[in-house]
């Protein structure tokens, strides 16, 4: 007897950036940045890193470098690139999705990569409201940065893992 059962969490797929993503995922980096990270980092400060996605330059980054699309139901719901063989430049999750695997698959995903692209390590500027994800991941705090984003000063943290044979 087979039985066929409604799928009550559907599984998240992958796929590449393709430039019609940019708005959707400047909408993705706000809310992500807006609900998450109001622990950390100030009202002002959130509004600076927001409007980053405002200008040109987000779709630019987004185009140069290896990204890639969490979907649900085909939807995006996350978004992650690598730059170059080594540097996960951004890494965002829509709110909605959050603590539900999204943005492990992702960086599971950019973790294989750049062993595949010879990187020995990866890094990342993690914010402070990501570092505890990344630390449960195995990378380890190198440095506190202080950037200005629009005039307000955000803190991150470099961390890198160093990735197996088996990545």
């Amino acid at each position: 007897m087979v039985r066929t059962m409604a799928q009550a969490h559907p599984k998240p797929g992958l796929r590449p950036f393709l430039p019609d993503d940019v708005p959707v995922l400047a909408a993705i980096f706000a809310a992500s940045i807006e609900e998450l990270t109001g622990d950390d980092y100030s009202e002002a400060q959130q509004q600076a890193w927001m409007e980053a996605a405002d200008s040109e330059e987000f779709g630019k980054h987004l185009a140069s470098d290896l990204t890639l699309i969490a979907t649900l139901e085909g939807s995006p719901v996350g978004f992650a690139s690598l730059r170059g063989a080594d540097h996960i430049r951004m890494l965002y999750v829509h709110p909605a999705v959050s603590g539900q695997g999204i943005a492990a698959m992702l960086t599971d995903a950019l973790e294989k990569l750049a062993g595949g692209r010879g990187a020995a390590a990866l890094t990342v500027d993690a914010s402070d409201t990501a570092q505890g994800f990344f630390a449960k991941r195995g990378y380890v705090a190198m440095q506190r940065n202080s950037i200005t984003v629009n005039d307000e000063w955000l803190a991150n943290t470099t961390m890198k893992k160093t990735l197996g044979a088996g990545q």
